[in-house]
């Protein structure tokens, strides 16, 4: 009997190793000020009612998206919300189709869960886009859940609406369900987007105010799921937490009053990064990339050896990027590019000086 996996590789590199004074592992945008949040301390709770999720915040994350409260789950995070997905989903023994590359921490749950994985394909020649043939190819009679990511991590490639509706229509003939993690989507502001939940029944969606708000310290996710589904995902999170912090659903709360002026932050944060990445990947034959469109991450294949490179920009440049062993594919490296433009700026300054270390004879 093989051993399940009891841990993710990435996230304790991330907790231990990706610190730095020029940090580009991380993956979401420089934070939010906690002074431009409308609420006050005065008289504020500590303890809430209690039950199965905070009616007000139900109402406000599913006013935001379209859903109603009662296909809405909230979680500690993307990562709580995908595991609490997976495990409503799924049996010990099922096959579920996994894209590749993807985030690590999808495939430990998964494989945690007892999975058996199966893969479809994303291609660098493709802009690392998903192809629906391609799933239709990959998936088999005995697959119980696909799961994807949109926008994909560690890419950034987008999944339109016409491509995740035939994947749809594949995963229904098979009798299986979608579950897409959507935290990177908002930053899509290019695109016309909208959740996938509202392709059919059989999608479930993950996301939080973790990636594109700027907000992971009030862990703060959700699952997008039909009722009985979702039903059921409430009870398994009585295994896990329990009881949720109100404080933080207050103050989650209180972001969705003001979404639009968060995200307007973030989309004017990005449209600046982003031609700071167009720029300095359109400036580097020793990186190969799609180009810059939409995003926190960006996924470049590089000529030299990414380990090397990423040492080395520890050790010498103070800079921190995440390897791409941690998405598979260990020729590759991942940038965010949410810090502030000065951080990011200089980052890219040292990523290119680096490279140029270790192209030297």
């Amino acid at each position: 009997m093989t051993q399940r996996t009891i841990s993710s590789e990435y996230m304790y590199w991330a907790k231990t190793h990706s610190a730095a004074k020029y940090n580009l592992a991380i993956s979401d945008i420089s934070h939010y000020p906690l002074s431009e949040i409308p609420f006050t301390l005065d008289g504020l709770p500590i303890t809430g009612s209690g039950g199965y999720g905070y009616p007000p915040l139900l109402e406000a994350i599913g006013g935001a998206y379209g859903v109603p409260p009662a296909s809405v789950v909230t979680s500690f995070g993307t990562s709580m919300a995908n595991h609490i997905a997976m495990a409503a989903a799924i049996e010990p023994g099922d096959e579920v189709l996994v894209e590749f590359p993807t985030y690590e921490l999808i495939l430990s749950t998964a494989k945690y869960l007892g999975a058996s994985v199966r893969r479809v394909q994303r291609r660098l020649e493709n802009g690392f886009r998903i192809d629906a043939d391609e799933v239709r190819r990959s998936i088999s009679p005995k697959t119980k859940l696909v799961i994807l990511t949109n926008l994909h991590n560690p890419s950034s490639a987008y999944t339109d609406e016409a491509t995740m509706r035939e994947i749809g229509k594949t995963a229904a003939l098979a009798g299986a369900n979608v579950l897409v993690d959507e935290v990177y989507l908002d930053a899509a502001f290019s695109k016309n987007t909208r959740s996938s939940f509202h392709l059919g029944d059989q999608f479930i969606v993950t996301s939080s105010l973790t990636k594109v708000y700027g907000l992971s310290g009030l862990r703060c996710g959700w699952i997008f799921a039909n009722p009985a589904l979702a039903k059921k995902m409430w009870r398994l999170i009585d295994l896990f937490n329990s009881s949720p912090v109100h404080i933080s659903e207050l103050i989650s709360l209180a972001v969705f009053s003001d979404r639009q002026k968060v995200l307007k932050r973030s989309k004017a944060l990005l449209e600046t990064n982003g031609r700071l990445i167009r720029e300095f990947l359109a400036s580097r034959s020793d990186l190969r990339a799609p180009e810059y469109e939409h995003g926190l991450v960006v996924f470049p294949k590089v000529s030299a050896d990414a380990e090397k490179l990423c040492s080395l920009l520890r050790e010498t440049y103070e800079t921190s990027i995440v390897p791409g062993r941690f998405f598979e594919m260990p020729e590759h490296i991942r940038i965010g590019i949410g810090r502030e433009h000065a951080v990011l700026e200089a980052g890219l300054r040292n990523i290119g000086k680096a490279l140029g270390t270790l192209a030297a004879p």
